[in-house]
């Protein structure tokens, strides 16, 4: 993967504070977790390496007391010593072979067990040992009572030792080891020599623990200083572009803003526009009728005149302001028939111009059970002029038949309003949809007209915005099979 396309991958994902502080935390308890770890597995290990060095050097010890005696042995025959002196001198040197292993440290308990003639002796004393050797047994005392636990376990084990000729070593708790190791002077098997030792090495293990202990606390404080250091820099860079964000948040929210009051009023000069050119012509409607009236129309040009006179105070309210309140144009108060604004806006709007008749005609194909709506009914007006305006102006014959139907569906409770003409249709382009879901056709500055006008493409945009947006209509636009094009209202009561 190429690492442009790395990075870009990375930069997709934001760190924020929080993001940082859970990293912070997360790594901090595995830190402590690993440590706990690595010392667990320490102590294991000294405990495991103690007890393995503990049971060597107490074997060790017992087996060099052991050659020690069986060596002095060798080297004297005590059957043969008459002297008193010489024998002094050897139940000395039984003694401090005994006695010095009992002034070493951690040796408790020291002892020889051997068996002659059936019967077992435990000897700790130089002279019984040396009666023993002589063959004196009956003055050879034995101290079982003394060492019973030792004697015992030379029962369970004698067979084994005698056989085997190796040293035996038996654990109680977790450091005192009883030890046999075998008796054989002048190679003949006599018993096994018993020793009970308890080393201790808990100094070892507590200097090297505490060695480690102050080894993790300065790793772990330099870690954790480290994690400080970066955790600090990193909120303190994240803190930097999140005010950076907020500012382009707060810049773009004011961009949107501006942009938002730019379209209502671009729409509001464009609706202006339009209803203005259309007051023109409207008040060129009224000052025809006036001059026109008489006896017997009085009523009729009274009514149409009244017509004419609200619709040019609509126009003069929308002046006002771009973004008119919700309730001047959707309100429980206005019952606006369809049908009649439809025919009104034919008759005494498009059909009033003198050349009507040999451009266009309509037809209107109107279904008397289409329910009132709750329209302004100078809303609906600004709605359907310039989808009929547009009818007249995209056709682009010689003949315009303009057809509209109203259509009412009492199961679905919904109207239709179609507005057909036999013209050319629309062009294919103008029926695609764009980024928003909208036919371009309905889109600001786009004309059906060919001509370069830049006042066009207004109608068919004010119409849907007016439509759609503020009546919630569904307003759409089809090319007919048979030719020509339509406009199609529809609307859900």
């Amino acid at each position: 993967m190429p690492k442009n396309k790395i990075l870009e991958n990375i930069r997709q994902y934001r760190f924020e504070l929080k993001h940082l502080t859970v990293l912070f935390v997360v790594l901090i308890i595995f830190q402590f977790i690993l440590t706990y770890i690595q010392k667990t597995s320490l102590q294991s290990f000294l405990i495991e390496t103690q007890k393995w060095y503990q049971q060597d050097s107490a074997e060790k010890m017992a087996n060099l007391t052991t050659t020690s005696l069986e060596l002095l042995l060798e080297n004297i025959d005590v059957k043969k010593i008459d002297n008193e002196k010489d024998q002094q001198k050897i139940i000395q040197s039984f003694n401090i072979i005994f006695s010095q292993q009992l002034l070493q440290q951690n040796v408790d308990d020291i002892c020889l067990i051997v068996t002659k003639n059936g019967k077992h002796f435990v000897i700790d004393e130089g002279i019984y040992l040396f009666d023993f050797l002589r063959d004196d047994l009956a003055l050879t005392k034995s101290s079982i009572d003394k060492h019973l636990k030792a004697y015992n376990y030379y029962i369970e084990l004698k067979d084994e030792i005698k056989s085997g000729e190796r040293i035996f070593s038996r654990l109680e708790g977790t450091q005192t080891f009883h030890l046999f190791v075998p008796f054989v002077p002048n190679g003949e098997y006599l018993g096994v020599l018993y020793m009970k030792k308890t080393p201790d090495f808990t100094n070892i293990t507590n200097e090297i623990t505490s060695s480690y202990d102050e080894a993790s606390i300065i790793y772990s404080s330099l870690i954790l200083l480290g994690l400080l250091a970066m955790y600090y820099i990193s909120s303190f860079t994240v803190k930097e572009r999140n005010e950076a964000q907020h500012k382009l948040f707060e810049e773009n929210e004011k961009h949107i803003k501006e942009h938002i009051i730019h379209e209502k009023e671009s729409l509001f000069t464009k609706r202006i526009y339009h209803t203005h050119h259309k007051a023109e012509k409207v008040m060129g409607f009224i000052k025809e009728d006036l001059r026109q009236i008489s006896e017997q129309n009085t009523k009729e040009v009274i009514a149409r005149v009244t017509k004419y006179s609200n619709f040019i105070s609509r126009v003069i309210y929308d002046m006002k302001w771009y973004d008119p309140p919700v309730h001047t144009i959707r309100n429980q108060m206005f019952h606006t028939n369809l049908n009649e604004v439809i025919t009104f806006i034919v008759k005494h709007i498009f059909l009033r111009i003198s050349s009507a008749t040999d451009i266009f005609n309509f037809e209107l194909d109107l279904d008397d059970n289409v329910p009132p709506v709750n329209i302004n009914e100078f809303v609906v007006w600004e709605i359907f002029e310039p989808l009929i305006q547009n009818a007249i102006d995209h056709a682009d014959v010689e003949k315009i038949k303009i057809l509209i139907k109203t259509e009412y569906d009492a199961e679905l409770k919904r109207s239709k309003i179609s507005i057909m003409d036999n013209g050319k249709g629309f062009d294919e382009s103008l029926l695609e949809l764009d980024t928003h879901n909208i036919k371009k056709l309905f889109s600001e500055n786009v004309s059906t007209k060919n001509t370069n006008d830049q006042n066009s493409g207004y109608g068919c945009y004010i119409a849907y915005q007016m439509a759609v947006k503020r009546c919630g209509w569904n307003l759409d636009a089809n090319n007919m099979p048979s030719g020509g094009g339509a406009f199609i209202i529809d609307i859900k009561y």
